[in-house]
């Protein structure tokens, strides 16, 4: 029986304002204990985890120790967990979004022992707020009310530990139940875990970072920012237009002046500004930091500044250099924040020296993040001297108005400065993400495929599902050596005359049942993690690599897309989705499919399905192929240029695959050459998308997701409009379809670099394509700018996207609402698909940016060891592509680097061009133009550098101890470097493979020289002296293609 109660809510928008809610509030008499000791466990209904029978007790920690140590709470030897809704609900309101997604990923995280009890739903449980009690006591009356009633459920066989930090509370409790034992932390953890070390660690450091906070807050300090405004003072503000919200954006190359806040919400909306609003300085910034929901009070205009636009090293120019910033744009202070969005920092500690010189008994350490748009950390330790090799996590505190600096604590180390595998787990941790292996519990749900128990096709399958099997011919067209293959193509003549096209797309979601432990997994990763040199994968390779590729000659489960297209004119009649089996005749790689469309057929040599057949099968199956793939480049055409009738747009970007040797390390990078079946397979993938996109809206009207590429800002462009005026060639920026033809009319015949740089600048000008639920959106604002369609979405990944594996969940709802079949399994509604595309979007981003990050990484390590000065690698042949007040920006083909390029040396000296064009360093000035600038010499010597001009470079390497590495670009001649146009296109992705081949050989070598020293010392144990190391590329199962990367996604699209 349900007993009704009200209950009082102040809940805030996401717009920042607070509402109160009356709700009504039902008791039950039972909810899921989720314990195996449960005397009811039909009347408690068991869903999901159980808690270990392994264990000695229970641990339920209070609402304040669930806020403070829950990175401890984290450990895996930390068993029988049990969360009270209560402290779960104090988290969300209290720590934010970040914190409680934390906890709620550990609650569904199979690896963890530990559950969530709705005591605030169980009768007995449930505790009204004495009238003048405060929240606090509230909660952890209510968190011990349920502690007992949990122990007594469990029949008085499992003794309970509550976890409290209020004194009070021990005393009082303490002995008041025997079997529930009422403890501080640290006495829990010197008692139960004296040997978890680590554990005590970051105890002692959490503990020490509170008292610091404590002490710092009945210190009489000066304040050094003002204080934050009350939230209802805030609410108000940006109620009345008074006050503005958004996220501040911190610029890393300035990182101590300057930020931006993005409009964000019901500001963004409601204001009048079309711009970003510049916060200058630490002061106006008021203790918030880069990613922060913030909210500003403009300035007047009288005290708007302008961005810089001079060249600057990160983070060394805290005070402007003179330089004249741009027009002043609306400028504003940080009044309070709405959300702290911090999260683990990368830091490193300072040098000796440093140390040495805040104090010799000095505790409070300021660290440095390796972020340049975080500021420093000051935290509490005795182990400066020894991490200060090392690069360590951290986490913030706290930030008082008092203190210059930011309180944390330390949580562990990564690795040492320099090593690659912890410069490689610092991209990680910076970009949040996790890497640990897929847990027990996940890889009990996979199907088993071994050749003792080989995977079927189910006969319940088989009568459910089109069999293409002896129907169809299908087969796939992947890189060289591509393992998982997650897309097929399909097309034959049907009895009418019409064609019939397939795209057969790998049904992963046959195998990953909605919110199972795999599922859930897979929603937290989003998607696959692609790094310079290796992969983290979204999925376990048991069905990545094995059950979900379609590999040839194998039956697999697909969703298929089928077409019936006119004979000539290739206009589509009739549509078919489905689920169906087939079996893959051909694994095809692109150039031996290039090769058979431009008509040579002695590559069948090198495709293995045509080994064994006697010649006349051979030559049936040859021209059967052929005509095949012939007919898929003819449909692929005709789709491609109805795109590009709308405006689709070609970006600049080169593809790279990797090629693995025989021990699965790499070998190489080998280009992506530009064949026309790549085309033909992108179009055929870009068909299926759209037409899933429709199906699903069409179905799903408010809740599908789909994929959109808003137009972008035409100030953005305005960059690109300058430098191709530059070279006399006019880019109409008004629509897509303008903006495609005047890129492929801004050709130089001297130059194809020019048209390069030229649609990378368009890439750049471009905003990011989104997921986005349809029932948040508008539809005229579904539109898909850079592919020129209308409704888009991602369908035919669903190995390495998880909104793939969304889009493939909605179709089956959709096939079965056509066939009016009830819909298994819950879908998404709008708000929770909102949020799922959030997140998906913001792990996309993480992902680029790590991607970007490592390659980055790898051109150092490359550069590092050589000597500028007389490697001949280091010199090569760089093109102009932007002016700035004292330097241009360069782009190097060879290597596919962008950077600056000093005109000018922090000692006032300007660059200068002798008899040889060789540069020097002269007293002088700078003079800068549109399209040009100009450097003269006190001697009245002068030299000119034009946009998109050819120059030396030679490039080095400025070494930090505190954040990554970067390129450093010197031009040493203002005349081109000898190479010719042919070799200067085609040497850089081979270059870049050869970067990566050098990085790989110095670490072996490193480690081969460890080896053979150990085996000098120990030779008695030659036979067990491997390096305990792991190989730089055995740290994943296997690396595959990253050319399997589509176009569209790598350039945001």
């Amino acid at each position: 029986m349900l007993q009704k109660r009200e209950k009082v809510l102040l809940l805030r928008t996401f717009q920042g304002r607070t509402l109160r809610i009356v709700r009504e509030h039902y008791l039950r008499p039972c909810v899921p204990c989720h314990s195996p000791l449960c005397p009811q466990p039909a009347a408690c209904s068991h869903d999901g985890k159980l808690l270990s029978s392994d264990v000695t007790h229970y641990v339920i920690p209070d609402w304040k120790v669930v806020q403070d140590y829950l990175e401890i709470l984290e450990f895996p030897e930390l068993k029988g967990i049990i969360f009270m809704q209560t402290a779960c609900q104090a988290v969300q309101h209290q720590r934010g979004r970040r914190q409680y997604n934390k906890l709620r990923n550990l609650l569904k995280d199979a690896r963890h022992d530990c559950i969530l009890f709705a005591n605030e739903f169980q009768q007995c449980c449930y505790l009204p707020r004495e009238r003048g009690e405060s929240m606090e006591k509230w909660q952890t009356r209510s968190i011990y009310n349920a502690a007992v009633w949990y122990y007594h459920h469990c029949q008085d066989r499992m003794p309970i530990v509550m976890l409290t930090e209020d004194e009070e509370a021990i005393q009082r409790y303490g002995s008041e139940t025997e079997g529930v034992f009422v403890i501080s932390f640290k006495n829990y953890l010197d008692n139960f875990w004296p040997d978890l070390k680590a554990a005590h660690e970051l105890c002692d450091s959490i503990l020490q970072s509170r008292r610091e906070r404590e002490n710092e807050s009945q210190e009489s300090h000066g304040k050094e920012y003002p204080e934050h405004l009350p939230l209802e003072v805030l609410e108000a503000g940006i109620k009345s237009g008074r006050y503005i919200q958004g996220i501040l954006n911190v610029n890393k190359h300035r990182a101590q002046i300057e930020a931006f806040v993005r409009l964000q919400g019901a500001s963004s909306k409601d204001s009048d500004l079309v711009s970003d609003i510049l916060i200058h300085g630490m002061k106006a910034r008021n203790r918030s930091i880069h990613g922060d929901v913030v909210v500003v009070e403009l300035l007047p205009k009288n005290e708007w500044k302008g961005r810089t636009v001079a060249l600057c090293e990160n983070d060394c120019d805290d005070k402007a250099s003179g330089e004249s910033p741009s027009e002043p744009m609306p400028t504003g202070r940080v009044v309070g924040i709405l959300q702290k969005n911090w999260r683990d920092y990368v830091v490193t500690f300072p040098s000796k020296e440093e140390v040495q010189s805040q104090g010799k008994n000095a505790q409070k350490i300021l660290v440095t993040p390796w972020d340049y748009r975080i500021p420093k950390i000051r935290i509490s330790t005795q182990q400066a001297e020894a991490l200060q090799d090392f690069r360590v996590v951290v986490r913030i505190d706290s930030w008082e108005s008092t203190s210059v600096y930011p309180n944390g604590h330390f949580v562990r180390v990564l690795g040492r400065i320099g090593d690659l595998e912890g410069e490689i787990a610092t991209i990680l941790v910076e970009n949040s993400i996790s890497v640990i292996p897929f847990s027990e519990a996940q890889m009990c749900e996979m199907p088993v495929n071994t050749p003792e128990n080989p995977w079927k096709v189910s006969r319940e399958e088989e009568q459910k599902r089109k069999d293409l099997r002896k129907s169809h011919l299908v087969f796939s067209i992947d890189p060289k050596g591509c393992e998982d293959v997650d897309d097929t193509l399909s097309i034959r003549t049907l009895n009418n005359g019409n064609l019939e096209l397939g795209v057969h797309i790998a049904d992963v979601t046959h195998f990953v049942a909605p919110n199972s432990y795999i599922d859930i997994e897979a929603r937290t990763r989003a998607t696959t993690y692609y790094l310079a040199d290796r992969r983290y994968d979204m999925l376990p390779s048991v069905l990545s690599a094995d059950l979900c590729s379609l590999l040839g000659g194998v039956d697999r489960y697909a969703v298929s897309i089928m077409w019936e297209l006119d004979k000539t004119s290739y206009e589509i009649k009739e549509v078919w989705y489905g689920r169906t089996i087939i079996r893959s005749a051909y694994k095809l790689f692109y150039e031996a499919a290039q090769e058979l469309l431009d008509g040579n057929f002695s590559v069948i040599d090198d495709i293995p399905e045509f080994k064994d057949l006697d010649e006349k099968s051979r030559q049936a199956k040859l021209e059967e192929l052929v005509w095949a793939i012939g007919k898929l480049t003819d449909i692929a055409r005709h789709v491609r240029a109805k795109r590009d009738g709308c405006g689709a747009l070609e970006l600049e970007g080169v593809e790279v695959r990797v090629q693995l040797d025989d021990k699965k390390n790499i070998h190489d990078l080998i280009p992506k050459q530009p064949l026309e079946v790549h085309e033909t397979v992108a179009e055929c993938m870009i068909l299926a998308n759209h037409w899933v996109a429709k199906k699903i809206w069409e179905s799903f009207p408010h809740q599908a997701l789909l994929r959109q590429h808003p137009p972008p800002h035409q100030e953005f462009f305005s960059e690109l409009r300058e430098c191709a005026k530059a070279k006399g060639f006019f880019i109409d920026t008004r629509s897509n379809k303008t903006l495609a033809d005047s890129l492929d009319n801004a050709n130089d015949p001297h130059d194809p670099i020019v048209n390069r740089l030229l649609r990378s600048m368009a890439t750049q000008a471009m905003s990011n394509a989104l997921y986005f639920s349809t029932g948040s959106c508008a539809e005229e604002e579904f539109h898909h700018y850079g592919l020129a369609l209308d409704k888009y979405t991602h369908f035919t990944s669903p190995i390495r996207r998880y909104s793939d594996i969304v889009v493939h969940r909605l179709l089956m709802a959709a096939i079965s609402k056509d066939k009016k079949m009830e819909i298994k399994g819950n879908l998404f509604s709008n708000k929770d698909l909102e949020e799922l595309c959030r997140h998906i979007n913001n792990r996309n981003r993480a992902a680029q940016h790590s991607q970007k990050q490592s390659t980055e990484l790898f051109q150092c390590m490359y550069f590092k060891d050589k000597d500028p000065a007389t490697e001949e690698r280091c010199i090569s042949d760089g093109v102009i592509y932007s002016i700035r007040t004292n330097g241009v920006l360069v782009f190097i083909p060879r290597f596919g680097i962008k950077g600056a390029a000093y005109l000018k040396n922090k000692d006032g000296l300007v660059i200068s061009s002798g008899p040889d064009s060789r540069s020097a360093w002269k007293p002088g000035s700078l003079q800068r133009c549109q399209n040009k600038i100009t450097s003269t010499t006190t001697d009245g010597e002068s030299v000119t550098f034009h946009l998109f001009d050819h120059v030396t470079v030679r490039i080095s390497v400025q070494a930090s101890r505190c954040h990554s590495d970067t390129i450093r670009l010197e031009i040493i001649s203002n005349k081109p470097y000898k190479i010719t146009n042919t070799e200067l296109t085609q040497s850089s992705p081979l270059l870049k493979s050869e970067l990566v081949k050098e990085v790989t050989k110095s670490m072996e070598e490193a480690q081969l020289a460890q080896e053979v020293k150990v085996n000098i010392i120990q030779e008695e144990y030659q036979e067990y002296c491997q390096t305990k190391g792991r190989s730089l590329y055995t740290l994943l199962e296997e690396i595959r293609d990253l050319a399997l990367l589509d176009v569209s996604n790598n350039y945001g699209i």
